[in-house]
């Protein structure tokens, strides 16, 4: 009975310690709530599924949040970027500097415009690109044709803004934040991350995992209302309907002087990255939680930096940085599996054994096999490290201590440390 007991348990994502049922905890998660489906069904009840006015409410309160003249929204992170890229007019020839470990997007966008990526080094503890890493990328061969620069604000930290900032400044190139991240986060002077004080566009996604969730969604911000238009017009594929922007008068306009009513210009090449009015639904109702779930994730973050003290130092929290306010995505940890006498995969398996889940983030770029064939093998120092040591632990607004509780305790028991108390 116990065994088909056991069974049924992992069947259903519960997990038994003891007598007690405890349920699977994943490494992320959004939170929906009764509100969140209402919006959602008042939408799906309206006149309006797309291209509706909850495109510009959502966007008009996601500017309005991180303090910047204009939001665009559209269908997911990766979208955003490669909207940023392009209207960043990046192509053949030009080069982009993006940190080595990100998700696949930051350097694909730049692919995408058929531009050259230069991957930087990034901070063994933290993740993130340096002054130091940045600088060693401008001076790298490709410097010349140096277009962009893609920081990347990882786990909930941020970069040194001002000093990418600078650098880009005295380089002549653009800056393309990927902020994704961090949503809900400051810099050093207290203003929300993505107010483009520090760069020409911010992006942001709002899939299930991250600060808010859309369903899958994206967020350029951008205090340039030339960038923003164009960003609009690449969106929806290159589309303009603005009479006041026709460039061919002949075919736009009756001979009483009126536009034709049917007719619009295709003045760009772009895509079909818009976003549903039903995405801007929940990501309209999401927004407004943002404070409370920025706010209980750094408290759990908290309390998770004290009970991992007691794994030092086989384990320990990825550094802190003073480069602003963390809004934190992801708990990270650091963790010496040479020393504990086993290796990443074992751990994440017993962990998933015992009902919680983790996951990598990230792989260096430059080790997949793409960017292998295009630019050849790559090491470098810190994203090695970095990438040897990473993982994640489960961080979403449900959680409670408790659950950090039986985490870290469960860590520490398959990495063989003892844990006083």
């Amino acid at each position: 009975m116990a065994n088909v007991r056991n069974s049924l348990c992992i069947a259903l994502g519960w997990f038994s310690l003891t007598n007690k049922i405890l349920s699977f905890l994943p490494y992320s998660r959004q939170r929906i709530e009764e509100d969140d489906i209402a919006a959602v069904v008042e939408t799906l009840r309206s006149d309006f599924l797309t291209t509706g006015p909850k495109i510009n409410e959502f966007e008009e309160a996601f500017a309005s949040r991180v303090n910047v003249d204009h939001a665009i929204v559209c269908t997911n992170g990766t979208a955003a970027l490669h909207m940023a890229t392009a209207v960043a007019k990046l192509g053949p020839g030009d080069t982009a500097i993006v940190p080595a470990i990100t998700f696949l997007a930051t350097a694909n966008a730049v692919r995408y415009t058929g531009a050259d990526v230069v991957f930087a080094d990034v901070d063994p503890d933290t993740g993130l690109m340096t002054t130091e890493t940045l600088d060693a990328a401008l001076k790298s061969k490709n410097a010349a044709s140096i277009r962009a620069i893609l920081p990347v604000h990882m786990n909930g930290q941020c970069c040194d803004m001002p000093a990418v900032a600078d650098r880009a400044k005295k380089a002549g190139v653009m800056i393309i934040e990927d902020a994704c991240h961090v949503l809900g986060g400051a810099y050093t002077d207290g203003e929300p991350v993505g107010n483009c004080t520090f760069s020409d566009m911010g992006v942001f996604s709002a899939h299930p995992v991250k600060a808010i969730a859309m369903g899958e969604g994206g967020i350029i911000t951008t205090a340039s209302p030339k960038l923003a238009a164009q960003l609009r017009l690449v969106r929806n594929h290159g589309m303009e309907r603005d009479q006041a922007q026709f460039t061919n008068p002949e075919q736009a306009f009756a001979q009483n002087g009126e536009a034709n009513p049917w007719y619009y210009e295709m003045q760009d090449i772009g895509s079909n990255y818009r976003a549903s009015d039903i995405h801007c639904a929940l990501g309209l109702s999401q927004l407004t939680k943002l404070d409370t779930f920025v706010s209980t994730k750094n408290k759990l973050a908290e309390y998770y930096q004290q009970r991992l003290q007691g794994l030092a130092p086989i384990v320990k929290p990825i550094k802190r940085t003073e480069n602003g306010i963390p809004a934190w995505h992801v708990s990270v940890v650091l963790i010496d599996f040479e020393k504990a006498g086993t290796d990443r995969a074992s751990v994440m398996n017993a962990l998933r054994k015992k009902g919680i889940g983790s996951q990598v983030l990230y792989m260096p770029l430059y080790r997949q096999p793409y960017y292998e064939r295009l630019y050849g093998a790559q090491r470098m120092a810190g994203a090695e490290k970095y990438y040897a040591r990473c993982l994640c632990l489960p961080l979403f607004t449900d959680m409670t201590s408790d659950d950090i509780d039986r985490i870290v305790d469960t860590l520490a028991s398959v990495l063989g440390i003892s844990v006083d108390g």
